[in-house]
């Protein structure tokens, strides 16, 4: 297999489903990017977890019924270890190019 490139939306949602550990399902992980500050739809975060799925970089699991939803299982995501070194990989990188870096105006 080659190199595997993810985008910034997609190292966000394997982020969350760091964070999130078995919590890790659709909407949590909808609602943890919103409360890092970034908006994002159901649909955008349901495709970006199918196309990791297919990329073997999360698996998924049904779990439920939940009374929550109905009664309706969850689909439970958990992260890989290939995406693990990605996302280290990733991380690498950009707090190397961050390095010596000063943005005018002090912005953050």
């Amino acid at each position: 297999m080659g190199r595997v490139n993810l985008g910034e939306f997609e190292q966000l949602v394997l982020l969350a489903c760091l964070r999130l550990e078995d919590e890790a399902y659709t909407v949590a992980v909808l609602e943890e990017l919103e409360a890092a500050g970034r908006s994002a739809s159901h649909a955008a975060v349901y495709i970006a977890l199918k196309r990791l799925e297919e990329r073997g970089l999360v698996a998924s699991r049904h779990v439920g019924p939940s009374e929550g939803r109905g009664g309706r299982p969850r689909r439970i995501f958990t992260v890989r270890p290939e995406a693990h070194r990605l996302l280290s990989e990733y991380r690498d990188t950009y707090l190397t190019m961050w390095e010596g870096v000063e943005i005018p105006g002090g912005v953050r």
